[in-house]
């Protein structure tokens, strides 16, 4: 699949401990690039709620 330019900008205010626990977790699991985290949890988040959404055989 071809790369698709990211145009877009999204800017998101985090409090102290949140702030703190983003940081943690970085450092925890190796995580360098903050930007496709947060992007890839979000997009993950938002599929799943799709995904619960959908009507199954049995609604």
């Amino acid at each position: 699949m071809a790369k698709q330019p990211r145009e877009y900008r999204i800017s998101i205010l985090l409090n102290e401990k949140e702030q703190r626990m983003l940081d943690k977790f970085c450092e925890k699991y190796g995580v360098s690039n903050r930007s496709r985290l947060i992007r890839e949890t979000l997009m993950r988040a938002i599929l799943k709620q799709i995904e619960n959404d959908q009507p199954t055989l049995f609604d």
